[in-house]
């Protein structure tokens, strides 16, 4: 091998190590739809953003309702999307507490100390992670299973809808990785 088949294979090999290197990120499964774990996910991730992480979040099953708009109609839905439709929380307004929901009590209460508290509602999460670049990528898997079509996901300046493959790629190569 000579020296300029040397250096050649050297760059190649720095390359392919650039490309595969931990990145300063945090990639985070989003799968509970409930108020709690997504307000838990909201909050980490901006916190993950002011510590200079940049970060992405998987939004796959019962999370993707938290995404839908509040009043989109949307045509062309088999039997099955029109349940999920009904039955799923449509949007972040309309998801419930995992614990002590009591009927939507617990949730009302919640939402209440989160105001008297000064605590930002999820609402007000979700625009502070589009404010700080937090990308949402919406699982098609998901959305394809529920019914969802991408016109009733809310507009969100870096959102994507991936697939699972997209998704592990960047968790692979991310420093830290969480499910929720």
């Amino acid at each position: 091998m000579d020296v300029n088949e040397t250096i050649e294979s050297l760059k190649k090999q720095m390359a392919e190590l650039k490309e595969s290197t931990e990145k300063n990120q945090l990639s985070m499964v989003v799968f509970s739809g409930d108020l709690d774990k997504l307000l838990a996910s909201f909050i980490i991730a901006t916190g993950a953003v002011a510590m200079g992480l940049d970060v992405v979040m998987f939004f796959t099953f019962w999370a993707t309702s938290a995404l839908r708009k509040k009043k989109a109609k949307v045509k062309g839905k088999d039997f099955f999307g029109k349940m999920f439709g009904f039955m799923l929380p449509k949007g972040s307004t309309k998801v419930k507490l995992s614990k002590m929901n009591m009927g939507g009590m617990g949730t009302a209460m919640m939402k209440t100390l989160m105001k008297k508290k000064n605590v930002q509602s999820l609402e007000q999460m979700i625009d502070l992670a589009a404010e700080l670049d937090v990308k949402i990528y919406i699982c098609e898997m998901s959305m394809d299973l529920m019914g969802f079509k991408r016109e009733e996901m809310i507009d969100y300046p870096h959102r994507n809808f991936v697939g699972v493959a997209t998704f592990l790629e960047v968790a692979g190569n991310s420093k830290i990785q969480l499910f929720i």
